[in-house]
């Protein structure tokens, strides 16, 4: 007696094949605009709680913005990042050095964009920068820099180009 082996035809073989490419086509444009989604959705929840942060140190320290004495980068992530007096200098005096930190850990990495991964900030006076030279940013130096901050008024945004957008054609930098 013989027995017959069971096994798919080519036909059956290349319809599962087939199917499989159907599903892959609809699954992945939809697993691309999910991570996108969320870099946007880091994106804006990195921006407010360095919004946050920084409104809550103004609000303890007179009005005036993190970053302010000096107007260093240091000083900035300093006053963010530890205790301090009402004037904004850093230290562990009891009773004196009562406010803060208001961000643990430093600034967040970059969730997208050309500097995606880097934590640096730029200070500057003008939000967002006109030219990658701003001549009134207190650093020149944009490789590497996420976060772009305004030490006069508060203003945080993304370091980015004005064309990256997200999928509603709103610009990163505008966030």
């Amino acid at each position: 007696m013989q027995s017959r082996r069971k096994a798919f035809s080519l036909v059956e073989l290349v319809i599962v094949v087939v199917i499989i490419g159907v599903i892959a086509a609809i699954a992945v444009p939809r697993i691309s605009r999910g991570a996108k989604g969320a870099g946007e959705s880091a994106l804006r929840g990195s921006l407010a709680g360095l919004r946050n942060a920084i409104d809550m140190y103004a609000a303890e320290h007179g009005g005036s913005w993190p970053g302010t004495p000096g107007n260093t980068k240091a000083a900035l992530l300093t006053q963010l990042t530890k205790k301090t007096d009402a004037s904004g200098v850093d230290g562990t005096t009891a009773g004196t050095h009562i406010y803060g930190p208001y961000l643990r850990g430093g600034f967040p990495p970059c969730p997208l964009g050309p500097n995606s991964g880097a934590k640096g900030v730029m200070m500057t006076i003008t939000v967002p920068l006109q030219t990658a030279a701003d001549p009134a940013a207190v650093d020149a130096d944009t490789e590497n820099v996420c976060w772009i901050y305004n030490y006069q008024t508060g203003e945080i945004i993304i370091n980015t180009a004005d064309t990256t957008v997200d999928e509603k054609n709103v610009k990163y930098n505008t966030y």
